[in-house]
Parts: C-alpha cells; structure tokens; sequence
C-alpha cells in the first residue's frame, strides 16, 4: 500500500474518533449543566421552604405560631343565675327590683365548683340588693357599684375575700359623695371576671 493511500485510510479514523470525543465532551457539558442547574433549583426550593411568608425561618415561624395560640385564651365560662327579686330600701312607695344576673368566669372548673356554693352566693347577692333604693339602682353609676358588689359577694362563700377598689365616702365641707381608694388587704385575683346583668326591672 502506497503512502497516499495509508494517509486517506488514516483520515476517517481520526474523523471519526473527533467526532466522538466532541460528542461525549457535548453529552458531559449537557450532564454538568444540567445537574448543576438541578442542584441551584433544588436548594433555591429549600430555601425557600425554609422561610415562611414573612421571609423568617421556619424554625421560628413555627415558635411564632405556637406562641399565638398559647396567646389565646381559652372562650369564658359563663354561669347564668337564677333571677332575684328583692323589696327595695324606698320610703315613700313600695318598690322591687326584679334583676338578671350572669357571671363571666375565667374557666370551666371553677363554674362547677361555684354550684356547691350557690345558696350562700345567692343569699349574699341578695342581702346585697336588699340594702338599694330604686334611685341608685336606677343610675349608670349605681349599677356599676352593684356589679362590683355581686363579684365580691359571689366568691365570698368560696373563701376569697376581695374588697371593693373604691367606696362612698361624705366630703364633709361640701355635704358630697366622692369616691375614695380602698386599700387591698392582699391582691387575690377573681376568677369571676364581670358581673352581666340579664334583666334590670324596678317597679
């Protein structure tokens, strides 16, 4: 074989195996491209997973939330009392006060434990409204005093003793009430929350 042909036979082998080389090298660049594209889009992806809308990891977000609801507190408990109907203190006429009571209390348990007691609360309530004229009865302010009386008087039976933050006292350079600050013999905390009343007749 001539020299010229040993050439031209030689030419398609190095053809060929270029062409491989430049294939393999397409298919690897392809390969890396692609699986470093795979691994950006993935980490972006958890990233992102782990920031919640406000952009704060999730760890605490979640402590966030958690603390949200141990924020919120659990719905009232109410305890509707019967209603009382008491002869009031006027003079002049015979007057009554048919009166709706409700108590918001601050859990489930103590409602219940409230029912064993509930004689003395409603005789201590009602000694209460026994001492009212329609006239106080009848005023804004009047009520809101009794209001507080009742939630004095309706944990008084169970052992807690709770004074009224404010009482009537005379001025007696102008013949007025005013409102003096009564001290606190200890801060023990009602569990009944707000006296609601239900029905205020006076007759």
């Amino acid at each position: 074989m001539s020299a010229a042909a040993a050439e031209d036979a030689g030419v398609p082998a190095k053809k060929g195996s270029k062409k491989l080389i430049i294939i393999i090298a397409a298919v690897a660049v392809l390969l890396l491209g692609g699986g470093g594209a795979a691994f950006f889009v993935i980490k972006k992806k958890q990233a992102e997973a782990e920031l919640d809308e406000d952009g704060e990891p999730v760890a605490v977000a979640h402590d966030k939330h958690e603390k949200k609801k141990d924020d919120h507190k659990t719905p009232p408990t109410f305890v509707a009392l019967d209603p009382f109907t008491v002869n009031l203190t006027d003079k002049d006429q015979e007057r009554y006060a048919q009166i709706g009571v409700t108590l918001e209390v601050d859990d489930a348990h103590f409602a219940e434990e409230m029912k064993a007691y509930m004689p003395a609360i409603r005789a201590g309530i009602l000694m209460v409204l026994a001492h009212k004229s329609a006239a106080e009865l009848l005023e804004r302010e009047g009520k809101e005093k009794l209001a507080r009386e009742i939630m004095r008087e309706s944990v008084r039976p169970m052992g807690i003793e709770v004074d009224d933050e404010e009482e009537d006292t005379a001025d007696a350079d102008h013949g007025a009430t005013k409102k003096k600050k009564k001290k606190k013999r200890h801060a023990e905390p009602n569990p009944v929350q707000q006296v609601l009343f239900s029905s205020f007749i006076i007759q």
